[in-house]
């Protein structure tokens, strides 16, 4: 099997364990507000990645180097979860994962400002495309719009935000910073809710939450693992995957089914989003790469980040390639 082909199972492999992991969210959001899944998910994820992090030999200490930016991120991070665990928890699987499918689009809009990209005619094109997909998808004064779609909108823009601040920083910052902040704020701001909203939760509710947190955590690794066999041009578009699933999950099991407008909102947005990565894949379309370099979904403040871990991994490899020439 070839690399690409490798990397692109891997990938599809990836998604279908984060789609899965999204069905668990809807259907604890059914009994409990998005503040105590979060937290809970949170909690359950903490000693899981504290010893992925404990592994970081990265020499330096936890205080970021751009503090503000940092906070930029980890805010934008930690809106993203709570928005997006409510609009699973409030609106049919797919018509929320074609809205947040817009994040592609509002990383190539942010990078101007932010990165300093150079955005032509063709990959501007593709964003209004994108966004006329995502008016489609919401059909605003044919349907009601609902706090579940302005919650999938907003999970999309601080989504969009949260990566390309990343991809200005990431360089500079410790991994361990990048990944434990949106954590550990998570944890704070959702404990401090966790009073106004709380309700006792079964064994089995709770074993849910222990099965996401496995679930992000699995799904984290094999998209590591899909990165680094195959080329980002290959895997980023898999993503998109979450859609097949998202159809499949809400028909099988929430007796959802996306209608026309639908579908057809997806489309464009889907195309839209796939059509900007083979762009950026493109040595002089992009300065940055600020979608293709994006290796994760939605950021929700509540498990891995793909980015900062490659990297963390690669420096380890690097340092045992040194110490054993």
């Amino acid at each position: 099997m070839g690399h690409n082909a490798k990397g692109a199972l891997l990938a599809l492999l990836s998604f279908a364990l984060y789609s899965a992991h999204d069905v668990v969210v809807k259907l604890l959001g059914s009994v409990y507000s998005p503040f105590q899944i979060v937290f809970f998910s949170v909690l359950f994820s903490f000693p899981l990645v504290s010893l992925m992090l404990i592994r970081d030999t990265t020499p330096g200490h936890l205080r970021p180097i751009h503090p503000w930016w940092t906070a930029l991120r980890t805010v934008s991070a930690v809106i993203t979860g709570l928005c997006a665990f409510y609009a699973f928890s409030v609106l049919p699987l797919a018509q929320t994962y074609a809205i947040i499918f817009a994040q592609p689009l509002l990383i190539t809009v942010l990078a101007i400002p932010i990165l300093g990209e150079q955005v032509r005619l063709r990959r501007w094109i593709a964003v209004l495309v994108g966004l006329a997909g995502v008016i489609v998808v919401l059909r605003p004064g044919a349907t009601e719009l609902t706090l579940g779609h302005a919650a999938a909108l907003v999970a999309a823009c601080c989504g969009s935000l949260s990566s390309i601040v990343v991809r200005k920083i990431g360089h500079e910052e410790r991994s361990v910073v990048l990944l434990l902040y949106p954590m550990m704020t998570n944890v704070v701001l959702m404990a401090c809710a966790l009073p106004f909203v709380y309700q006792p939760m079964p064994i089995e509710h709770l074993g849910g939450v222990g099965v996401m947190a496995v679930l992000a955590l699995i799904a984290s690794f094999v998209l590591i693992g899909a990165y680094r066999a195959g080329e980002a041009v290959i895997v980023a578009p898999m993503q998109y995957s979450q859609l097949i699933w998202a159809t499949l999950y809400g028909a099988l099991i929430f007796d959802e089914w996306p209608d026309e407008m639908t579908l057809a909102g997806a489309v464009l947005i889907i195309g839209s989003g796939v059509y900007i990565v083979l762009r950026e894949g493109r040595g002089k379309a992009s300065e940055n790469n600020p979608v293709l370099r994006t290796r994760t979904r939605f950021e929700t403040g509540t498990s891995l980040r793909i980015g900062p871990l490659l990297r963390a991994i690669r420096r380890r490899e690097k340092t045992v390639q040194k110490s054993t020439q």
